[in-house]
């Protein structure tokens, strides 16, 4: 009789690798921005209490995205917005859901001094790395000095940038290969920049236009988180949020700034009729201002689509 426990245990050591990345104590390991970076992502050591990472709410088994509406930061602190998954970030113009970051270097320093999320202040994050034999000897090495601000952030952003993906079924059906796609997925696609004209905001390679729009999650009352507008205060821009990528779409649930839907039907269903869902959405795109029409069918085809938007990086690890 075969033993399978020795594939598993194969599996298990080959996703403990991934999930750890660059984790070893020997800093001559660490011999590139992208290499310290992937270190200090899975690190603690950029929280206050040492309690979570970067790693800890961008999970990779998940593109890099969480599983609950809002992450917890640290002492257990609830998020204001949902997570969303740091693949596919090289060349946006804006990140975060409400766009007050124009780069990934200066994205990548706010969680960690964000009282609700890391909660440490970037001179005490820098005091910690150049206390630290491992990170001062790595950034000597890399930076040809001490860590600093500055290249704290190049080197998270360096890491972040290691994280694009273009090898999905989808890829490889555009690329030539006729039987990538399910005959369910392929009728969804054309739905999608058909019918239900999703590439209207979520069009190029990575199925995001880099705007903002509302679609109507902001009604002033128990929806009241203002997007945009925040940043701008720009009274246009009241409810308008990033149009994120679509890429591993299909592992980064729950969806929206808040986490309001829990599955892509969900989502799909709330724009075929978004007036059925939520009532009064302010500022709401007219693009959604009457129902799609579609039925049972056209809906779980579209989903059928957007699954196939999965890397083959993420479908090893689920």
């Amino acid at each position: 009789m075969k033993n399978n426990k020795i594939p598993v245990l194969l599996f298990l050591s080959l996703l403990i690798l991934f999930l750890v990345g660059f984790q070893s104590d020997d800093p001559r390991e660490l011999t590139s921005k992208e290499k310290l970076g992937e270190k200090l992502f899975f690190d603690p050591i950029l929280s206050k209490d040492h309690s979570i990472s970067c790693a800890s709410c961008h999970r990779p088994e998940f593109a890099f995205a969480d599983t609950s509406a809002v992450s917890l930061g640290v002492s257990g602190t609830k998020g204001e917005r949902n997570t969303p998954s740091v693949t596919n970030l090289s060349g946006r113009p804006n990140l975060f859901w409400d766009g007050r970051s124009a780069s990934l270097e200066h994205q990548a320093l706010q969680p960690i001094q964000n009282p609700i999320e890391m909660n440490l202040s970037i001179v005490e994050a820098v005091k910690r790395l150049n206390d630290n034999n491992i990170y001062s000897a790595a950034f000597q090495r890399i930076f040809k000095g001490p860590a600093s601000d500055k290249n704290l952030s190049a080197a998270l952003a360096a890491y972040q940038r290691t994280l694009e993906t273009a090898n999905s079924p989808y890829d490889h059906y555009i690329n030539g290969d006729d039987h990538a796609l399910s005959a369910a997925a392929i009728r969804g696609r054309m739905l999608f920049i058909g019918k239900a004209n999703c590439n209207t905001c979520h069009s190029g390679e990575d199925f995001t236009a880099d705007r903002f729009k509302s679609i109507g999650l902001y009604n002033g009352k128990d929806l009241n988180d203002p997007g945009r507008f925040a940043v701008t205060k720009d009274s246009t821009h009241l409810g308008d949020f990033k149009i994120p990528g679509l890429r591993n779409v299909a592992l980064t649930a729950p969806y929206m700034h808040n986490g309001m839907f829990k599955t892509l039907k969900e989502v799909i269903t709330y724009y075929n009729d978004p007036d059925a869902i939520v009532k009064n959405g302010k500022n709401r795109d007219l693009a959604l201002s009457k129902p799609l029409g579609l039925n049972d069918q056209e809906i779980l085809d579209i989903e059928a689509f957007l699954r196939t938007l999965t890397d083959d990086r993420f479908t090893k690890l689920n």
